[in-house]
């Protein structure tokens, strides 16, 4: 298959030592693989664990949409309505919709740029974000926030449904689609009785790859992080996106409001081009490749990885690379193994370009 040539190019480039992906089309699964290594002398199966960074963003997106749903918050209101602490230096005016789209002008309120969220509590992030100023007035400007909104809709989630986000997204999403081994702060208790499932991010940009500092440490991976802290394998992460097409997880006249473009035509500050997107959800990127229709959806991992769904043409793909080389590299493989997924199925032909779609010209 082209898809699978393209991530053994991958291992051989440097790019990662091991990789594990997931495709189903019409409910029915068309590749469950896992290629190299997890860790140094551990292989990878479909049934290792790697952390999602930033595709655990979509796992909160549908946590504030399961609460919309029941009628316990609302995505126009402001975040104040709900964490009354928020308020502090200016930022009154912040909607849960800024927040769902990047529009907010918190994008490193937490300090993720330089790691902290990765090394204190929940709560001593969010008393720092709630404390931070505006970098620019809400709605006027646009820049992907790497954790901070996530981190706020989070801690909404729990206020408003008296559960804490961990739990509740393990009770209310995980458990009931069979995505039994994912977790977004994973117990150091329940970390001991997986092992070696547990794989390992490396760097990348340079040779030999190595063992990325930090994210992999057993205090870290207990870490509640609703923006990038989320772990599982890619067939059960895959569940989610399943359940958004099919039923299971969201009614789907709200699985068609949150991957509807609410975010059109602005330069993304962050990334340096125009991108749209959905209530938490990223639409029709690069990593989708350059087949996926319009209406695709779903979220990349920081410089390692992809899950989305395509409703137009009812494919499911997820994909992660235990590497992370720089952005250019990394852009590439998932923009070329998506567009050899839609050629495996026979969506599209070899020789057919596909939509052109902007590259990011910086990045975090």
């Amino acid at each position: 298959m082209r898809s699978v040539e393209c991530l053994e190019r991958g291992m051989a480039a440097g790019d990662h030592i091991g990789a594990q992906c997931y495709v189903s089309r019409r409910g029915e699964v068309v590749l469950d693989l896992a290629l190299g290594e997890a860790r140094a002398g551990v292989p990878m199966t479909t049934d290792t664990m790697m952390i999602w960074f930033s595709m655990t963003k979509a796992v909160t997106a549908v946590a504030v949409a399961r609460e919309w749903e029941r009628g316990r918050l609302d995505v126009e209101a402001p975040v104040t309505t709900y964490l009354p602490e928020f308020a502090a230096n200016g930022k009154e005016a912040v909607t849960l919709r800024h927040l769902l789209t990047h529009t907010a002008g918190i994008p490193d309120a937490d300090g993720m740029l330089s790691g902290l969220p990765w090394r204190e509590s929940a709560e001593e992030n969010l008393a720092r974000i709630c404390a931070a100023p505006l970098d620019y007035p809400p709605g006027t400007r646009a820049g992907y926030h790497p954790a901070a909104g996530m981190a706020v809709l989070g801690a909404v989630v729990a206020r408003v449904s008296g559960v804490p986000y961990p739990d509740y997204v393990r009770s209310e999403i995980f458990v009931p689609l069979g995505m039994d081994d994912c977790w977004v702060g994973m117990p150091e208790s329940v970390q001991a009785g997986y092992g070696d499932r547990i794989g390992r991010m490396h760097a990348t940009d340079r040779t030999p790859p190595r063992p990325l500092r930090g994210v992999d440490d057993p205090d870290v991976i207990a870490r509640s992080l609703p923006g990038a802290g989320g772990r599982g394998p890619m067939n059960q992460i895959a569940r989610l996106y399943e359940a958004l097409l099919r039923g299971g997880v969201l009614a789907p006249i709200t699985v068609a409001a949150i991957s509807a473009r609410h975010r059109t035509g602005m330069v993304d500050e962050t990334f340096g081009v125009v991108s749209d997107w959905g209530l938490g959800l990223a639409l029709d990127t690069t990593a989708m490749g350059p087949h996926c229709s319009r209406r695709a959806f779903g979220h990349g991992g920081h410089l390692s990885s992809v899950a989305f769904c395509d409703p137009e043409h009812d494919v499911v793909v997820a994909l992660v690379c235990n590497g992370m080389p720089e952005r250019e590299r990394h852009e590439s493989r998932m923009h070329e193994f998506a567009a050899a997924v839609y050629v495996d199925l026979g969506i599209a032909t070899p020789d057919a370009p596909g939509r052109a779609k902007e590259f990011a010209t910086k990045g975090l």
